[in-house]
């Protein structure tokens, strides 16, 4: 029997591209307490978009040294080569780290992960504290599991040969079927018949009894969040998913790049070309940062279909290069020659 006293809790933080976990996160670092906290971020594509924008946090609770990236996109598909290691690195930390909460790719299966911690390497040291979905309240209440689905149903629709389906769908209903909560996001965008619809939504979907709460800005309190004592590892056999018999998986319905970009002078000029995107190339999320000309602050951006938001979230330091970096996330087969002419105007 091992000591779980003895092992570092893990909070999985799950959900659908655009939900809002990076920003939920960055909640929870800025209210931790005093609690020692590291972050492990799992992106999918080239560039560690969501580990810049952590690391802008500033706050002693999580030190920039304590967010490890790991650019893979899935995290069960490597963890002998990058999971382990970021572990590695990361108990290694003195003072020692109290919890670590792991950040997976929008597209990622939690379920695997969860897995993961029986690795002998992995299951002595930590344990799966819970596993908490974020969801876009606003899509959800729309009949939608993200902000923009047209392009998924335009590929569905010309690809007679697709007898599955729809990836997006699947991957939402497993991060569902894995959560020990669910965080409904968004809450500021819907009036009360809307956010009625949406977790009644929600629930309907659950496989098991788990709380819902709904926040807007991710604005979560970490007691409710950190703390839950499940050990979900030993507890996965509960957890039913629609992957559960497939040997493996992949994420071939998507693409992803990144645009670098120039300082831009009218940072409207920018989010509007962003917005654009949803429409003409068939992008449903782009999340990076910009360089706004005579401003001393980095413009963050984040985009979800046409909606986009914007603000500025750190200073640019010295050692930063003064130009922008977007991740841009589509189906596979994005012209990414047009997406970057489309932004760079």
């Amino acid at each position: 029997m091992i000591d779980s006293l003895a092992r570092v809790p893990c909070t999985i933080i799950t959900g659908f591209l655009g939900a809002g976990k990076t920003t939920l996160i960055r909640h929870v670092l800025g209210h931790a307490q005093g609690r020692r906290l590291a972050v492990i971020v799992n992106e999918f594509g080239d560039v560690g978009i969501d580990g810049e924008i952590l690391k802008g946090c500033g706050d002693a609770a999580c030190a920039e040294e304590n967010v490890v990236e790991l650019a893979n996109g899935c995290l069960c598909c490597t963890v002998a080569d990058e999971f382990v290691p970021a572990l590695d690195t990361i108990l290694s930390r003195q003072p020692s780290v109290e919890h670590i909460v792991i950040e997976t790719s929008g597209l990622a299966l939690p379920k695997p992960l969860v897995q993961a911690f029986h690795w002998p390497a992995i299951r002595s040291r930590v344990t799966v504290d819970g596993v908490v979905a974020v969801v876009d309240g606003a899509a959800i209440a729309e009949g939608r599991v993200a902000a923009d689905e047209q392009a998924l149903a335009r590929q569905r629709a010309a690809d007679p040969s697709l007898a599955h389906d729809d990836p997006v769908e699947e991957v939402f209903a497993d991060q569902i079927a894995c959560a020990d909560l669910v965080v409904l996001n968004k809450r500021d965008l819907l009036d009360s018949a809307s956010l009625d619809r949406a977790l009644s939504t929600v629930a309907a979907r659950l496989p098991r009894t788990v709380k819902i709460v709904s926040v807007s800005d991710g604005k979560v309190d970490p007691a409710a969040l950190l703390g839950l004592g499940i050990g979900v590892e030993d507890d996965i056999d509960n957890r039913p998913t629609l992957h559960d018999h497939e040997p493996e998986h992949d994420h071939d319905d998507f693409d992803s790049f990144v645009v670098l970009l120039p300082e831009v002078v009218d940072p409207a000029v920018l989010t509007a070309r962003v917005a654009g995107l949803a429409d003409a190339h068939n992008v449903f999320r782009v999340k990076g940062f910009a360089a706004v000309a005579g401003k001393p602050m980095r413009l963050l951006i984040q985009a979800v279909g046409a909606r986009v938001s914007h603000q500025y979230d750190r200073a640019w330091t010295a050692s930063d290069e003064r130009r922008g970096r977007l991740v841009v996330i589509g189906l596979k087969g994005l012209d990414r020659a047009g997406v970057a002419r489309a932004l760079l105007g």
